[in-house]
Formats: C-alpha cells, structure tokens, sequence
C-alpha cells in the first residue's frame, strides 16, 4: 500500500522530533503549516520520501529540512538528527534588527502615559 521509501507526513514529523505526538503533527498539517516541496500538504496521510524538501512553521520560526529517510521509530535525538538535514537559515541575533525594519516613529517616552500620569490627570480634572 505504502510504496517502499515513502511515509505518511504525520508519522514522519512524530519520529524526527519536531513535534512531541502524532495527533499534534496532523493538527500541523491540516492548520497548513507544512510544505513538502514549495507545495502545501493537505492531509495528515500526505507521503514524504527521501530528497523531498519540508518547509516547518513552528511558533515564530521557519525551519527548512531535507528528508534523508524514512523513520522507523522515535528514538533519541541522535537518532532522530539521521532522519534529515537542517538546510533552515540562520536566526538573526536578538540585539540586532532586521535590516528591513522600519525605525521607531516617536520618540521615547511620548507613548501611552504611565499609571501615575492617568492618576494626576484624573485628580486635576475633578474625577474620582
């Protein structure tokens, strides 16, 4: 039924550890958070082989992994690394901004006022 090689998207994401159960790595698929090369995966039941491309959406990162094969089971971490190659690019540091981003239109401290401001204003125009 399942041609030699290939395995269910679900499974696949359930052994190389990028999620912690199966039934969260089908919520993943159905939600459109997996590609399987540049292409959305529809189903749960989507097969993966080795060579195909997976791109991840987790949180707020986006991790890009190369399938080396399928798994047999969910072992250790170790063993789970064999399953495929991390091709994701490298985080930006959180110091530095992104090269796009735009600046910061006002300036500092010209937000919203703070707890005393609100308490003084409401003093001086009468309200308790």
């Amino acid at each position: 039924m399942v041609g030699e090689g290939r395995q269910r998207i679900d499974k696949w994401l359930f052994f190389s550890r990028a999620v912690k159960s199966r039934s969260l790595a089908a919520k993943l698929v159905i939600a459109g958070r997996v590609r399987i090369n540049r292409d959305k995966a529809a189903q749960a039941s989507d097969l993966v082989k080795a060579g195909d491309v997976l791109t991840i959406t987790l949180d707020r990162r986006i991790m890009v992994w190369k399938v080396l094969g399928p798994g047999t089971r969910r072992g250790p971490a170790e063993e789970a690394r064999l399953l495929y190659e991390d091709m994701s690019p490298p985080p930006t540091p959180k110091g530095e901004a992104v090269p796009d981003a735009i600046p910061a239109l006002r300036e500092t401290g010209s937000g919203r006022p703070t707890k005393r401001e609100r308490r003084q204003t409401d003093r001086l125009l009468g309200d308790d």
